[in-house]
């Protein structure tokens, strides 16, 4: 099976994004904490190379908890900051808020040695598409979220979200590679939905997550499903269709529904929090 996605704006994006680079002090970038690599953007490392990073470890709550940390030291070892986040319920935001001013601490100290004061601090919020960058925007804005434009040196058009007194955001799109080099980014990105069900074969996909399952955390299947693990996914995901009565007009096992239900029970946490990407030095160039 063959994931790739070509949406015609994402080149658009991209250039624009090597455009309002020049307007930010700082770059934000979602990633999805259950597979940081496959939903990190390459060419954010090559667009925001001058600028302070900070990545935010997005449905962190989704996530095993030790892998959190991991990636956390993982990106500090790169020289970027890291936060775990919640969006939906506004876990994690206020340590953004205190992230981001320690991130430009020296742009806004030389800020201050040039007489510039109050200025808040630009950022750039960027992500694949579904990674949670409007939910995130949306809850670290709260209600007082206000859209501003035209500003002095701010190219026409564009719109600035005024947070607070210390933050502006720059609303971009979230940006996506138009093709996956790796197929496995892309089965990642197919487990997370961040590419539409409808375009792949879900019951193949079903069965690359139960292999991933069974490989990184044994016995989940067993306890969620009742079954007894094997080490044939094709068998555990039959277990999983007849243990849920999936099943068609004769007792035929229904793996497409079988597998509806596992990739919605996987995407919710209902199978536990699980991560299935580990940093090391070879996932991320």
């Amino acid at each position: 099976m063959q994931y790739q996605w070509y949406p015609g704006h994402m080149t658009k994006a991209k250039r624009q994004m090597q455009e309002d680079i020049k307007l930010v002090d700082l770059v934000i970038e979602l990633v999805d904490a259950r597979v940081p690599v496959s939903s990190h953007n390459p060419d954010i490392d090559e667009i925001g190379k001058s600028k302070s990073r900070l990545v935010l470890l997005n449905k962190a709550d989704l996530a095993d908890e030790s892998k959190n940390q991991a990636w956390c030291e993982y990106y500090k070892s790169r020289g970027m900051y890291a936060v775990r986040l919640d969006a939906r319920n506004r876990a994690g935001m206020k340590e953004v808020q205190n992230v981001i001013q320690e991130a430009c601490k020296e742009k806004l100290e030389r800020n201050r040695r040039r007489g510039i004061l109050n200025r808040p601090v630009r950022a750039m919020v960027a992500g694949i598409p579904n990674v949670g960058k409007s939910t995130f925007i949306n809850s670290f804005a709260g209600k007082a979220c206000t859209k501003t434009g035209n500003k002095p040196g701010v190219t026409k058009g564009k719109q600035w979200i005024r947070l607070n007194k210390n933050v502006e955001l720059l609303d971009t799109p979230g940006i996506l590679w138009p093709k996956f080099e790796d197929q496995t980014i892309g089965l990642h990105l197919a487990f997370i939905g961040s590419i539409k069900d409808e375009l792949l074969n879900r019951d193949e996909m079903a069965v690359e997550l139960v292999k991933e399952l069974l490989s990184q955390y044994p016995g989940v299947l067993a306890a969620r499903y009742d079954l007894l693990e094997s080490a044939d996914p094709t068998v555990v995901f039959s277990y999983i269709a007849k243990n849920r009565n999936c099943l068609k007009k004769g007792g035929e096992l229904d793996h497409a529904k079988a597998a509806a239900l596992l990739l919605e029970e996987f995407r919710s946490g209902r199978l536990g929090r699980i991560t299935i990407e580990t940093p090391s030095l070879e996932t991320i160039g």
